[in-house]
This record gives C-alpha cells, structure tokens and sequence, in this order.
C-alpha cells in the first residue's frame, strides 16, 4: 500500500455567495443584499436559458417550418438530402426572419425599458408576452381555441385578453400542426402525380422489376428545379405568417 494513500483526502467543492450570512441579521449592508440578489437573477436566467429550446420550437413558426420542409424532402423521395442539419438550420434562420418584428416589438416595450430601469421586472414580463400573443392569436384557429377552452371548463372569453397563455399555447401548437400537414397535402399531390405516371409507363412497358422510384426521381428534380420549386415554397412559408 503506497505511503500516500493514506493521507489522500476526497475534493470538495463549496458554492457560497458573498456577504450572504449577513442577509436578512439586523446591522447586514444593502450591498450584500443586491449580490445576492443578482446571484438569484442569474439562477432564475440560466433556468430559463435551460428551457429555451423548447420555447423557440413550440412558440415561434418554427414547427410550420420544419415539418413542411421535412414533409417536402419525403414528396421528392431525396431520403436524406437536404440533411438534417440544412433542414433545421435554414429552418432556424427562416424562424428568426419571421419572428423578427416580434423580437423588435420585445426590445423595444420590455427589455430596453427593463435595463434602463424604468420599469419593473413584472412588467417587463407582462410587455415581453403581448407580442407572442399577438403573433400566436394570428396562427392559431377559433376551432383550436375552442377545444381548449371547452376541456379547460373556462367561460367563454369575451376578449383574447381572457385567454390565458396555458390555454394559447396548446391550441397555437396545434394550429401550426395542421396547418403544416395542409401544406404538405399540397407539396405532395404533383409529386405523386409523376410517381403514379412513371409506374404506369413502367408497366405498360413490362419493367415490373425497375423500381419506379428510380426512375421518376430525376423528373421530380426537373420538375422542382423548373418550378423554381425552392422559392416558391419558401416564400409562401413566410407569407404564410403574414
């Protein structure tokens, strides 16, 4: 046994805010309180940092954007290309265009007043909310919203105002559902046109054993690429936020 074993200890790590133990005894100093008060700010920021992944992809137009596009590369019958990773980046990109009047909105009525301290923090929240809202109430049906009030047992709402933000949720989530899905109906209907005409050719002509997929992919990229197939559907994806 090595001399040394004995002696080893087990590291210990301690996480301790300064001046903390003076908080909240009669004769502490206001500038321990605000460090801790700025400790605990932080805390709540990166638990908030923690979950926003999440808040990008179901509060924004993220989810429109991604599952047509995914429904797209599943009509042309590319299997992997475009990537994962192209998909979802230009996805990201798309939802910060879109969602940027948003985020203008945000800065201007709730952060920019926030850190100039001209208002409080609940406020800046409650500013911060109206704009998501506003843009969720716009994506999302009355058919929707129905359905969640109605299995919330809430009155029926006289104003949007009387919606709460658990109830919008769900029901914008599955708004952009089905609007994707209808957009992917419709991506899909010339594309099954050319499968459906190939596979007829085929077997009119006896190659039952040439797979028609092989055959009709290259007139679908013609047909896409003719179609100038990329800007038309990206920009009735951003128009469609209009």
């Amino acid at each position: 046994m090595p001399a040394w074993a004995g002696t080893q200890r087990t590291p210990l790590v301690t996480i301790a805010f300064d001046g903390a133990d003076s908080v909240g005894i009669p004769g502490g100093s206001d500038t321990d309180s605000a460090r801790t008060s700025t400790a605990m700010e932080i805390f709540l920021l990166l638990t908030v940092l923690s979950i926003a992944p999440a808040l990008l992809i179901m509060l924004t137009a993220f989810t429109r954007i991604v599952m047509v596009l995914a429904l797209l590369r599943q009509a042309m019958g590319t299997n992997q290309m475009p990537p994962n990773q192209v998909v979802v980046g230009l996805s990201l990109f798309l939802t910060f265009f879109v969602m940027m009047p948003v985020w203008n909105t945000i800065n201007a009525r709730a952060i920019q007043p926030y850190l100039n301290r001209s208002i409080e923090r609940p406020a800046a929240l409650e500013a911060a909310l109206t704009p998501i809202r506003e843009f969720m109430f716009r994506q999302t049906s009355e058919k929707d919203l129905a359905l969640f009030v109605g299995i919330a047992k809430l009155k029926r709402p006289e104003t949007p105002e009387d919606i709460p933000t658990g109830v919008l949720i769900p029901a914008f989530i599955i708004s952009e559902v089905k609007t994707a899905f209808q957009i992917g109906l419709l991506l899909y209907v010339p594309f099954l046109i050319v499968d459906m005409v190939v596979a007829s050719v085929l077997l009119s002509m006896g190659m039952m054993m040439l797979p028609p997929v092989m055959i009709s992919l290259p007139f679908k990229l013609m047909l896409f690429v003719l179609a100038d197939g990329w800007c038309l559907i990206i920009g009735s994806l951003v128009k469609s936020f209009s």
